[in-house]
C-alpha cells in the first residue's frame, strides 16, 4: 500500500486477504477465529475455515455441522464476529456479521464441492461437544443432512495495521463502507 492515508486502499487490502483466504488453504486468512454468544450469554470462540468471500455482496461463508454449538448459538443470537491476524502483513481484521444458517437444497452447490474425504466433518456421532467415555469413542460418518452453510453478511470491518506508526480504521456497511480513521 503506497498511500497510508488512503482509506479505500486499506479496505481493498483487507478484502484481498479475505478473498485469498477463501481460495487458498495456505493463507492465514483461511482459518479465522469465529465468535458467537451462547444461549446462556457466554462468549464462544473457535477456528473455522473460510469457504467464500464476496466483497460486492459483503458476504463471508463458513461450512459447519448443523449439530454444533455454534449453530445453537446462532439460532438464539444470529450474529458473529471474525478475527483474523495476518502476521506477514502486520494486519488484524475484525468483522461483525449477521448470520443466516442455510441447509437443504439451497446448499447443494456447496456440498457438491466438498471432497468426499472432508464430508466426514458433517455427521459426527455422537454430535460434536457431547461427552464420550474414551478419546476415540466416536464415529465420523458423512451425513448430508447435517451440512450447513453459514452466510455471514458483514456489517462492520475494523482494521489495525501494526507498523512504525500504527493505523486503525472502521468501515460500516450502513455508511457505504466509506470508513473513518480511529486511534489505534
Amino acid at each position: 500500500m503506497s498511500d497510508h492515508n488512503d482509506l479505500e486502499a486499506f479496505l481493498d487490502e483487507a478484502w484481498r486477504h479475505l478473498n485469498r483466504g477463501a481460495a487458498d488453504s495456505s493463507s492465514p486468512a483461511r482459518y479465522p477465529t469465529f465468535a458467537t454468544v451462547s444461549p446462556e450469554g457466554k462468549p464462544q470462540a473457535r477456528t473455522v475455515a473460510l469457504r467464500g468471500a464476496s466483497r460486492p455482496n459483503s458476504i463471508l461463508e463458513v461450512h459447519t455441522d448443523i449439530a454444533t454449538d455454534k449453530v445453537t448459538a446462532l439460532e438464539h443470537t444470529p450474529i458473529a464476529a471474525f478475527h483474523i491476524w495476518l502476521p506477514r502483513a502486520n494486519l488484524q481484521i475484525r468483522l461483525s456479521a449477521s448470520v443466516a444458517i442455510l441447509t437443504g437444497d439451497c446448499v447443494d452447490a456447496q456440498w457438491a464441492k466438498v471432497p468426499p474425504s472432508s464430508r466426514v466433518s458433517y455427521g459426527t456421532l455422537p454430535a460434536p461437544g457431547h461427552p464420550i467415555v474414551d478419546v476415540y469413542d466416536y464415529e465420523k460418518p458423512s451425513d448430508r443432512d447435517r451440512f450447513a452453510v453459514l452466510k455471514c453478511t458483514v456489517k462492520e470491518i475494523d482494521l489495525v495495521h501494526l507498523g512504525k506508526r500504527h493505523r486503525r480504521a472502521l468501515f460500516i456497511a450502513e455508511d457505504n463502507w466509506v470508513g473513518s480513521w480511529l486511534a489505534p
